[in-house]
């Protein structure tokens, strides 16, 4: 098995990539059997679909290494890199494009999103995004990647092009990957608008708790999130139509491994006044060290880039056969 995922380097991880993604990542790397491999990458080169300075970018990819880190990714135990230290990204997603179509790009949702009206505005990097993310998940013959329901499109567009690609040339160059979608994952929403996703994008910062932020930061958080002026219900069904306080339940629940039937049963009848101290408690003590951890491995930028060119090393080497195959079925010499 070959587990492969990534995420983008925006900097500091907040609490929605970390129940949403991270936690889960930790959780398969500690599951691995000898047999088995974890290759998580920093998608910098996804990362060019949006300007942003030469410095910050550095300074994004080494924050979220020593994020991921601190977070419990085991530079030791699973493959940890960035995409622009393994050039065969860009090399593979470039063969891919002669497979992919223009019909499937322009039914991507995500593109739609993302480009809004302006769609001749948008960079073309934006609109063949999805086939470097192919390129990313076939590179490694990954048989599973992690996406949560918004990339489940992305992962079909994948198999499409390496089920095209191997047709076309009669060969079985790529694996065909299988989606991991954790029961346990979280989809967690601002803290100021239940029906949107926790996000960095968002001007408020008072939206989402940061790992960076210090424990008054998070327990002030907790108490300004938006909820409503009803009682917790005895079961999650009597949540129905409250998006905040859906959302606030959710995080409880999933930071203590608990349903959200349960956190209801020990909170029904009650306000969110009894509610809020007990879930900013809970983060505070969760977070408290990863956030030391992170504070610590940020300073050290030789350690972090240690860490990314050993793991550049080991994908590029994993990647080498698929991407040297990929270019003799072509009749690409090389």
């Amino acid at each position: 098995m070959r587990v492969l995922s990534g995420i983008q380097p925006t900097g500091n991880l907040h609490l929605g990539n970390y129940l949403g993604a991270i936690r889960n990542w930790v959780k398969m790397q500690d599951e691995m059997d000898s047999e088995s491999q974890c290759f998580f990458f920093l998608a910098d080169m996804h990362s060019i679909t949006v300007h942003e300075g030469r410095e910050q970018r550095i300074r994004n990819v080494r924050d979220m290494a020593a994020a991921l880190v601190a977070a419990g990714i085991d530079p030791d135990r699973s493959v940890l890199f960035n995409q622009a230290r393994v050039p065969a990204h860009a090399e593979l997603c470039w063969l891919l494009n002669g497979t992919a179509r223009i019909g499937w790009l322009n039914r991507m949702t995500q593109f739609k999103d993302k480009a809004g009206k302006d769609r001749e505005g948008a960079s073309v990097g934006l609109f063949v995004y999805p086939v470097l993310q192919a390129a990313d998940i076939l590179l490694y013959q990954a048989s599973h990647v992690p996406v949560g329901e918004d990339q489940k499109q992305h992962l079909e567009l994948c198999r499409d092009i390496a089920t095209k690609f191997n047709t076309d040339f009669g060969r079985d160059v790529f694996t065909l990957p299988a989606p991991i979608i954790p029961k346990e994952s979280a989809r967690i929403m601002s803290l100021r608008d239940g029906t949107a996703k926790m996000s960095k994008s968002d001007p408020s910062d008072l939206s989402r708790i940061n790992l960076t932020d210090d424990d008054d930061a998070i327990m002030a958080k907790v108490k300004k999130a938006k909820s409503d002026q009803d009682m917790l219900p005895e079961t999650a069904e009597g949540l129905a139509g409250r998006p905040e306080a859906t959302n606030l339940v959710g995080i409880l629940a999933t930071m203590t491994g608990r349903t959200t039937d349960a956190v209801c049963a020990e909170f029904a009848g009650k306000g969110f006044g009894a509610f809020k101290p007990v879930l900013g408690e809970v983060l505070v003590e969760t977070l408290r060290p990863i956030r030391e951890r992170f504070l610590q491995l940020r300073t050290d930028d030789a350690m972090l880039d240690a860490i990314l060119d050993k793991g550049a090393a080991k994908a590029a080497a994993a990647a080498e056969p698929t991407l040297r195959a990929a270019y003799d079925a072509m009749g690409l010499m090389r």
